[in-house]
């Protein structure tokens, strides 16, 4: 004889054997409920049942008998335990069949009129985006059920099929194999407006990028706040927290933005926040929409006279413009990929190159650029605001597989001079790179700050200065190498205010040196000695000839001897010196919180 107890506290619902009935081991024997849940009671051996000592709506505790097996008295296969019928591991219940269902109503394939749009306007889907960004099969959507909060004024049914997502795609997946937060509005769900449960989600993937550190890609298509949602309790929803917890995000993980179409009002805030800006041809961008100012009584105005490309990319805005939405991606991806370690493999051109990259006219204008692409690892170079702030460069690259920021005076612009704009570009991207550890390189051919009354009335004072400040604020290891001009407080600022602040400061054979421009400083210094001289031919050849001592006091090779710099290099050393430089950094400690209050987002 064997007694079954009870497992558990709980009411008996039904009993499925009487006494004589032969059972097998597993075999149900009766079903209790315990706090609103069913609990089968099974044979834990073959057997005939003797008695049963419960009836329906007994309430039982544990340990109270429920009935009796006898396993000695059964036919000869009741010890044979119950067998498990196979299952169809195929098989779709109808609660999952609803599950799958609705989320497929979201998908491309089920909206074939909101694909039609895009096409029409020559874009992706949103899901088309999120899925080219993201590595194969990583990506994990929160809150694809939501609809938008308008259950008072339309339907539920047209709320599901209408607002998927309530106009927004959000989640986790890996880009270049590393976890990355991905957003994006959908353009052809209310205009890719905010909504009330869409801010909501913004709040709960901004949350999980903040705790788990994981950088952020938004694409941010769409037409700013949405009015038409009547589900919430309150008036003018400013208390969302979506901006605050976007703007907290600065400093601490990557944040990339990219945009494609119409951009307007909250959605152009968002995307404002960001670290780099990535914008398609024909974008429009700005803070209010059509009909934002003809409501202020601004006048009337198509959505493409806002912002276009035209304006936002020579002022700084887009850091980045590219053709369309894939070009947009790859861009994002290796943007990304700068602040994901250093690649294992690479290769670069033949370094003899740059012993010419520089002409023997020390008057002879050059491109910088060419500079970088051959200092650098083959096809690694990532230029930001190309068309802004002109007379720098700024552009992430890889040596041996490493990612630096590079900071460049252009001399194609002002010779090289740094103006208001370019001193806001170069200060801002070494906050950008500081604030997650990247080192940075000065290339300086520059002849100081730009001088005039022209440039005194863009601030000049105050935005040059930022460039010291921000400077001396650097703990990231930063280098200079003076490849032709580093006169004045010009070239100090691309040195983090002084020659000896960097780990380095080397000069090319092609450098000069002084405390201002050598034509300045003969005509300053010189001027009595100069007017002097009636002849104006003869005065013109005085002038040329203190120049030219001038110039062989500042060279390269003169400066070198009174250790202002460290040493003056063959230019094919350059990658030699900056790897050597980079092996001896410490290692990066691994932080918890910010380096940095923020990245500013100008």
């Amino acid at each position: 004889m064997s007694a079954v107890e009870s497992p558990l506290q709980g009411t008996i619902v039904s009993i499925d054997v009487r006494p004589g009935d032969a059972v097998r081991a597993g075999a149900p024997l009766l079903v209790m409920e315990s706090m609103k849940m069913e609990h089968v009671v099974a044979a834990e051996i073959g057997g005939v049942v003797t008695s049963v000592d419960v009836e329906v709506g007994q309430t039982v505790f544990p340990g109270d008998p429920l009935l009796t097996v006898d396993a000695a008295g059964g036919p000869d296969d009741a010890l044979a335990p119950v067998e498990q019928a196979d299952v169809d591991l195929d098989h779709i219940r109808p609660d999952l069949a609803a599950v799958l269902d609705r989320h497929a109503m979201g998908m491309d394939d089920r909206r074939p009129e909101a694909v039609a749009r895009r096409r029409a306007t020559g874009q992706r889907t949103t899901r088309e985006n999120v899925d080219d960004l993201c590595d194969p099969g990583s990506f994990v959507e929160y809150g694809p059920l939501v609809i938008a909060a308008q259950r008072r004024r339309r339907p539920v049914d047209d709320l599901i099929a209408r607002t998927p997502a309530d106009g927004m795609v959000g989640g986790v997946g890996t880009v270049n194999g590393a976890r990355t937060i991905v957003m994006s509005y959908d353009y052809t769900v209310l205009a890719g407006t905010q909504g009330l449960q869409n801010h909501r989600k913004k709040d709960r993937l901004f949350e999980l990028a903040e705790r788990l550190r994981l950088p952020v890609v938004f694409f941010t298509e769409g037409g700013g706040g949405r009015p038409g949602d009547t589900d919430g309790a309150g008036v003018s929803g400013l208390d969302c927290l979506a901006f605050a917890l976007f703007g907290g995000l600065s400093g601490l993980v990557p944040l990339v933005g990219i945009t494609s179409g119409r951009c307007f009002a909250g959605n152009a805030a968002i995307l404002g926040c960001c670290d780099v800006i990535i914008a398609t041809e024909g974008s429009n961008i700005g803070m209010g929409g059509p009909a934002m100012i003809e409501g202020g009584g601004l006048g009337v105005y198509e959505p493409e006279e806002i912002g276009p490309m035209s304006v936002q990319v020579p002022n700084g805005v887009v850091d980045v413009a590219v053709a369309d939405e894939a070009e947009a991606v790859a861009v994002a991806k290796q943007y990304l990929s700068y602040f994901q370690g250093r690649w294992p493999e690479w290769e670069c051109a033949d370094q003899r190159l740059l012993r010419r990259a520089v002409p023997e006219n020390r008057l002879r204008a050059y491109e910088i650029r060419t500079v970088i692409d051959t200092l650098a690892d083959t096809g690694t170079v990532l230029e930001l605001r190309p068309r802004f702030g002109v007379g720098i460069v700024t552009s992430f690259v890889r040596v041996e597989g490493r990612p630096l920021g590079v900071i460049a005076n252009n001399p194609l612009h002002l010779g090289g001079a740094i103006d208001a704009d370019g001193a806001d570009k170069a200060s801002r991207f070494m906050q950008l790179c500081d604030a997650f550890d990247i080192p940075v390189l000065f290339l300086c051919d520059t002849p100081g700050f730009m001088v005039g009354p022209e440039a005194e009335k863009t601030a000049l004072v105050r935005h040059v200065s930022r460039m010291f400040v921000t400077g001396a604020s650097m703990t990231v290891p930063f280098f200079t190498i003076v490849v032709r001009k580093g006169y004045g407080l010009g070239a100090q600022s691309m040195a983090g205010g002084s020659f000896k602040a960097p780990v380095f400061c080397v000069a090319w054979p092609t450098g000069e040196f002084g405390g201002m421009g050598l034509e300045g400083a003969v005509k300053l210094g010189f001027r009595k000695e100069l007017e002097a001289v009636a002849d104006e031919a003869e005065r013109q050849a005085l002038f040329e000839e203190m120049v030219a001592r001038m110039y062989e006091h500042g060279k390269a090779l003169n400066t070198s001897t009174y250790f202002e710099i460290d040493d003056v290099i063959d230019p094919a050393d350059s990658r030699r010196w900056i790897s050597a430089a980079l092996e001896s950094a410490p290692p990066v400690a691994a932080r918890t919180g910010k380096k940095r209050p923020n990245i500013d987002t100008w």
